[in-house]
């Protein structure tokens, strides 16, 4: 197979984002929340290497796959096509599969 682009939907985007607050905070660093980020985005950038890699998590989205990144992320994405395309990240144990459970609920009728 080969290796296949890989695209940041802008919800992982924004996660990112999240992920350096939290980890400038923690560490009370700025370099260490970018050198977290750079490791993160380049990781992401591997997948497109081995798409079909990643951990099939079809139970909470058809298509879904999931990498686990340095015991403190995981990095959700889906193969489309041409394209990895990096659906969100998660950091420091949040619970991803709660999430994604609760978006495919329906929202309850408020007319009722």
């Amino acid at each position: 197979m080969r290796r296949l682009k890989v695209v940041l939907r802008e919800e992982a985007i924004a996660d990112l984002a999240d992920i350096y607050n939290h980890v400038a905070r923690a560490s009370g660093s700025h370099v260490t929340a970018i050198g977290f980020v750079r490791r993160i985005k380049a990781r992401c950038q591997r997948i497109g290497i081995v798409p079909m890699g990643g951990i099939a998590r079809d139970d909470l989205q058809p298509g879904l796959r999931t990498v686990p990144f340095e015991h403190s992320a995981v990095i959700a994405y889906m193969v489309e096509d041409d394209q990895v395309s990096v659906t969100n990240m998660f950091y420091g144990g949040r619970d991803y599969e709660a999430l994604y459970r609760r978006a495919e609920r329906p929202e309850p009728d408020q007319d009722e």
